[in-house]
């Protein structure tokens, strides 16, 4: 086997500890680790040095892996790799390295190795530049010797992009900088690369426990366990010089310099707060076509807002509850034909489809055959089924005592009552008769406390089908009940939601999650995500956002989400909005492709859906508190 299949890269700010855990990690019976040599192919292949740009900065991209510079590299790698092989049946240890500057080439080693796992190694800032401090101010630490047009001391760890800014400036400022530039781009890069190829281990724990946090690195890492960590000595000892550390962070400067560390540093304990593991763990229908993988943040999250999930995907006629079981995930399925938008508030869940609407209610209470006693938190029992028509029926929403419908086909919102199929109630001012012929094809709708708010919609067209024609860059979004179109350009806006006092919507030609100021008009990409989104509830910070792979065939060629991502995928990603960064995910493996709509039902940890054709369901009655005379 090629030993530069699956290698591993260490990265973190210098001065984190990382050498102790290359070194620890490289004692793997499964790895192979190159020293000093190693790392210096890694430097000097091809030019890889700073002094390739003139001194630019250590940051390398996917730009900077050009074919040319992968092939040298890689070659450099295997010449030096077969040097080292005692045994040539020995191919499939894996190569480990470790180097500051690798911290800012996240994407330039993802590109070169796409199999490659980074371990990030978090030290808490405060002792992290006390030891950057004693490295610039010790001789044996000096990187570069002599810069153009550099004035101050000889420079120490790695260049940062805009290091000639630093000129001038006391080192322990500089220290400040490095550390804030190279952990603001390396958090930056790695929530860009899937959570199953990366971990965070702990310098902190590290110094406590050696073996259980490098275990645990190797647990995620599928490295055999180690030999003779004892012999490596501690962390400290593979630092900066630890008699000095305690003066140095006295300094005056040092401290006043630290509240700068804060907001990083927090999103690198959340990091560290996650689930051990942040490889995709498998459902349990794992040999099922509906089979699923999650990251154990998934688990974290809904056990912390106490909350469960479902998910409407037409293409497989499945409604998905997702629960928390334990530490574990579990998808519970529903048939339902062609399940569409869903609408939760509560004690009541609607469900559409392309010609019904299906009407649920929590009745938990009164389950037949002991269910009350189970584990369940709820039960929705079904309690009517409203026959439409082929409306499309799209989204659904709550408006008070309401629900309201995107009765798509004929571009309008709608209402039910007893005596019709539906009853519309408003169209967009630029749709000029009720006609079952989609125009606009209205995508989604929000209420903004009891009364509708916004729409989306694919085009602002008053001809049948005529939304088509701009059908990739033409979506707006339209207040309600005004009809003041308050966006406009949008490829395939879906599902708004107003929370937090904002609207928020899903682009899903960019499969981006976005927010819009409605008396401006001004958009704000808050992350952009590898599928065609469609679904979206939020809680907190939280977003929930469906993905799916992306259609195929006329007039889907060219989503700008094509071109972002090589792969797209489906399932539920889970977002933190405040900082624009992916939380964690449930990603559908096979037979599942599409996801129509995502729902939050809040303070409800474990519902069942009673099946409407069960057992459960027809023995089960809601009665009033009192009898009713004839």
């Amino acid at each position: 086997m090629d030993q530069l299949t699956r290698p591993i890269f260490i990265v973190a700010p210098p001065q984190s500890g990382a050498t102790y855990l290359f070194e620890a990690l490289g004692r793997s019976p499964d790895a192979r680790v190159l020293g000093v040599r190693g790392r210096a192919a890694l430097e000097l292949a091809e030019d890889l040095g700073p002094s390739a740009r003139g001194y630019d900065s250590n940051r390398r991209t996917a730009a900077d892996a050009t074919p040319d510079v992968a092939a040298r590299l890689r070659a450099e790698l295997r010449r030096l790799l077969e040097r080292r092989i005692d045994d040539p049946g020995q191919r499939e240890l894996r190569l480990v390295d470790a180097t500051a500057r690798h911290a800012l080439r996240v994407p330039f080693l993802d590109t070169l190795f796409p199999d490659a796992g980074f371990v990030y190694l978090y030290r808490e800032p405060r002792d992290t530049l006390a030891s950057m401090v004693e490295a610039w101010e010790s001789a044996d630490y000096v990187t570069y010797p002599e810069l153009p047009g550099w004035p101050g001391p000889p420079w120490s760890l790695l260049l940062i992009p805009g290091w000639r800014e630093l000129a001038g400036r006391p080192v322990a400022e500089i220290a400040a900088e490095q550390w804030l530039s190279t952990t603001r781009v390396l958090l930056q890069d790695l929530q860009e690369l899937p959570p199953e190829r990366w971990c965070v281990a702990d310098h902190a724990a590290l110094a406590a426990d050696p073996s259980s946090e490098v275990g645990r690195v190797c647990a995620f890492l599928e490295l055999g366990a180690p030999d003779r960590l004892d012999e490596l000595g501690d962390v400290a000892s593979h630092t900066a010089i630890p008699s000095l550390r305690a003066a140095t962070a006295r300094t005056e400067l040092l401290q006043a310099i630290l509240p700068r560390t804060t907001g990083l540093a927090e999103r690198a304990r959340d990091l560290l707060a996650a689930p051990v593991s942040r490889r995709p763990t498998p459902t349990p229908d794992a040999e099922s076509p509906l089979r699923s993988v999650y990251t154990g943040s998934v688990s974290s999250v809904l056990a912390e807002l106490g909350a469960s999930l479902l998910i409407s995907t037409g293409a497989t006629d499945s409604l998905i509850c997702v629960r928390r079981d334990g530490a574990r995930v579990n998808t519970h399925f529903r048939a339902l034909a062609r399940p569409t938008g869903i609408a939760a508030d509560g004690d009541r869940i609607a469900v559409g489809t392309r010609a019904e609407v299906h009407s649920y209610r929590d009745r938990l209470s009164v389950a037949a055959g002991g269910a009350a006693d189970t584990e369940n938190d709820a039960l929705f029992l079904p309690l009517a089924r409203h026959y439409t028509g082929d409306i499309d029926l799209h989204e659904l929403a709550y408006a008070g005592d309401e629900l309201w419908l995107a009765a798509t086909r004929f571009s309008c919102l709608a209402t039910l009552d007893r005596e019709h199929s539906f009853v519309p109630r408003w169209r967009p001012p630029f749709v000029s008769e009720l006609a079952g012929d989609d125009r606009c094809h209205l995508t989604g709708l929000t209420t903004v406390g009891e009364r509708v708010g916004f729409v989306t919609a694919l085009g602002e067209s008053d001809a049948p089908g005529g939304w088509r024609e701009r059908k990739l860059d033409g979506g707006c979004v339209i207040a309600v009940p005004s009809g003041e179109v308050v966006a406009r350009g949008l490829s395939l806006p879906h599902s708004p939601r107003w929370h937090a006092d904002r609207l928020w919507f899903l682009e899903s030609g960019r499969g981006a999650l976005c927010t819009l100021d409605p008396d401006g008009g001004e958009q704000e990409i808050v992350l952009e995500l590898p599928g065609f989104a469609r679904g979206l509830a939020l809680a907190g910070r939280l977003a929930f956002v469906g993905l799916s792979r992306l259609r195929e065939g006329p007039g889907y060629e060219g989503l700008p989400v094509a071109g972002r991502f090589e792969e797209r995928f489906c399932g539920v990603w889970i977002v933190d909005v405040e900082r624009g960064e992916q939380v964690g995910f449930l990603r559908f493996e096979e037979r599942i492709t599409e996801v129509f709509d995502v729902a939050l039902l809040a303070g409800i940890r474990f519902p069942e859906l009673a099946d409407p054709a069960g057992e459960l369901a027809r023995d089960s009655f809601a009665l009033p508190d009192r009898s009713r005379g004839i």
